[in-house]
């Protein structure tokens, strides 16, 4: 039994400074293979030296939508070098909209999800994308610039959203938030099929229930598999292999 953590920020020094033990447990709750995250420049290169010390992790580079505000003109050549750098970096992300918080001008978070999607699609890597409270602006960007592969971050809309998200196949991503009471996303699980979404944790945050409120981390994967075993009444066996074959396809890992 397999799984895999798309989208982790492991350089958080909490988990960072407790690494080896981090990937230890995930390891021996079946988690084989994590994605790091990057959120800037910086976090970006991080990701890239776990990546590069650990053989089950990999990395993406990207700009949130958080920091969007804050980049430099050559930050795409930046992310571009991050790249070429390492053979392990395997998407750009994360990237996206978030209104929700709005840290960042509405018109700088999609010029810069945009210019990310294009460098993305240059260089032939899937995308990951952050999205909170912004479904029209992300379906109108998904919708007028190409790109390779998409992966939905973290789903928290409703399903009328997911299908249309499906219909651009983009994949979506489950994290802790699916197991808490009265989450939308488990109607949406329930009305989709097992090919359509893959595991994260999102940690250190989101962590499920019963750990709410406490630090997350890769091993909780097995937790959400398990609750999504449970609600959908399918083997657990099941959730984890095709998740894990999803994750495998969309990252090419």
């Amino acid at each position: 039994m397999t799984l895999i953590d798309t989208h982790a920020h492991l350089y958080y020094d909490d988990m960072y400074n407790n690494l080896d033990k981090v990937l230890d447990d995930a390891l021996n709750n079946g988690v084989e293979k994590i994605v790091c995250i990057g959120t800037d420049l910086n976090t970006s290169k991080q990701s890239i030296d776990i990546a590069n010390e650990y053989d089950s992790v990999y990395a993406a580079v990207g700009i949130h939508p958080h920091d969007s505000k804050d980049v430099s003109k050559d930050y795409i050549k930046d992310l571009e070098t991050l790249v070429h750098s390492s053979e392990k970096v395997v998407a750009i992300g994360e990237i996206g909209i978030d209104h929700y918080r709005n840290i960042s001008p509405k018109d700088i978070q999609q010029k810069v999800m945009i210019e990310q999607m294009e460098l993305a699609n240059s260089l032939s890597l899937p995308i990951i994308f952050h999205n909170r409270d912004a479904d029209k602006d992300i379906l109108d960007i998904l919708k007028h610039h190409p790109f390779k592969r998409a992966l939905a971050h973290c789903y928290s809309s409703d399903l009328s959203f997911a299908e249309k998200l499906l219909d651009l196949n983009v994949l979506l991503s489950f994290s802790g938030n699916v197991t808490f009471k009265k989450s939308i996303n488990q109607s949406v699980i329930q009305n989709i099929t097992l090919t359509d979404f893959v595991l994260e944790t999102d940690c250190p945050f989101l962590a499920p229930q019963p750990y709410r409120g406490k630090p997350n981390e890769p091993k909780y994967v097995k937790d959400i598999a398990t609750f999504i075993s449970n609600l959908l009444d399918i083997e657990f066996e099941d959730i984890a292999m095709q998740t894990t074959k999803n994750a495998e396809n969309f990252f090419k890992i």
